[in-house]
């Protein structure tokens, strides 16, 4: 398997992550999102991934887009250990948890709309950020909620699931813009338990080969 990725990528993140819990093996190539305009928009790569955006996972069927794709694809292939619970009323939480950052806080503050917001929209730097902070706030205070009303070392029981591959990278987004997260002390204990595994992090980013300090 060949990973397209970017260190600073929190859905990048995601799927390293779940790769190394299955403990798999697959070859990094860096996709740089700034350099040259961005190469994650230039041709070589949107022949691959015609979407444009990190990451994407070149497996023997094919290539396949989106990260919750990728993992979900990767648990189906790769059984163990799971990254869902058993019980369908359990993956369906699970996977609540797991959108709540994919769908609702993660889209409005990637990249591509930071830019916007910056060179279309003229916002200064500090009102990119306090967006930033406040689509994060939003969704925090309801998987704050959610998470402290499933007993357990992660965010539904006491093994990692897709719920924490994506909280992870999330926590990581809110520290590096300053995001008070003196409110959300469940969030803040599972997330210094996952990365207390090396499957976590070692899969941060200043762990990955092309990390560049991070630009707010």
């Amino acid at each position: 398997m060949k990973l397209y990725t970017y260190a600073a990528s929190s859905a990048a993140y995601r799927v390293r992550i779940a790769l190394n819990l299955k403990a798999l093996k697959a070859e990094h190539i860096p996709v740089h999102l700034l350099k040259d305009g961005g190469e994650q928009l230039q041709a070589p790569y949107a022949a691959l991934n015609p979407q444009k955006l990190i990451p994407a996972l070149e497996t023997p069927g094919g290539i396949i887009a989106q990260s919750l794709a990728i993992i979900e694809y990767l648990d189906e292939m790769h059984p163990m250990p799971p990254l869902l619970p058993a019980d369908a009323y359990g993956r369906a939480l699970v996977r609540s948890m797991a959108l709540a950052i994919a769908c609702d806080i993660h889209p409005v503050n990637n990249l591509r709309v930071r830019k916007y917001l910056k060179n279309e929209l003229q916002l200064s730097d500090e009102a990119v950020n306090s967006w930033y902070r406040h689509w994060i706030e939003i969704g925090f205070e309801g998987l704050e909620h959610q998470v402290a009303a499933h007993t357990g070392r992660f965010s539904f029981g006491d093994a990692p699931t897709l719920a924490d591959i994506c909280l992870v990278p999330q926590m990581y987004n809110a520290r590096r813009f300053s995001v008070d997260l003196k409110p959300f002390p469940n969030l803040v204990r599972i997330d210094e338990t996952a990365l207390a595994l090396p499957a976590f992090s070692d899969a941060a980013p200043e762990r990955q080969p092309d990390f560049e300090a991070p630009k707010k």
